[in-house]
């Protein structure tokens, strides 16, 4: 119990236990960690590292590439939307590896058995839980704020979507 009291005791606020989970030391075996890039989340991605230390756990690291419509409108001067999503696409895959990349390195020189995936979906909240449930994650992992534009009074819009959408046990660092 003793790591469960830390996750509770220390720098997290919220920790929201899947139904019927009863803690323990060796309760996470899977860990997912999404992280955006933010401050915030690279903190959450060193907490996730050090719980799947402690727990000899395997962490999965993601990053959300968002899908945008096609709701722009063509003009003779400008390059075709399809051009412009390929960009956007590239562009946003690469910072999403590049900061995968960083998180998967700090978890091996740790001695932390560490896979990576760069996601792709219209929700970033769909996207990382539906992936955790394929992936049987028991514990996802996220900051407390990312880098969306509207901030929310308590928890991001990410943080608190995860929260309330997982079906694993969802633990926010702040």
């Amino acid at each position: 119990m003793e790591l469960w009291r830390d996750l509770v005791m220390s720098n997290p606020r919220l920790v929201r236990l899947k139904p019927g989970l009863l803690p323990s030391d060796k309760a996470f075996k899977r860990i997912l960690v999404a992280i955006d890039g933010s401050a915030s989340s690279f903190k959450a991605a060193k907490y996730a590292v050090n719980l799947a230390k402690r727990n000899d756990a395997e962490l999965i690291v993601v990053s959300i590439v968002q899908k945008h419509t096609r709701h722009f409108i063509r003009t003779p001067i400008e390059p075709s939307v399809d051009s412009r999503l390929e960009r956007y696409y590239a562009y946003a895959t690469r910072n999403a590896n590049q900061w995968i990349n960083t998180v998967v390195a700090l978890a091996r020189n740790s001695g932390v058995n560490a896979t990576k995936r760069v996601l792709r979906g219209t929700s970033i909240v769909k996207t990382i839980t539906d992936y955790a449930e394929s992936e049987a994650v028991d514990l996802i992992v996220v900051g407390r704020k990312g880098t969306g534009g509207f901030k929310r009074l308590l928890l991001g819009g990410v943080s608190n979507g995860v929260v309330n959408h997982a079906a694993s046990t969802v633990l926010v660092v702040e």
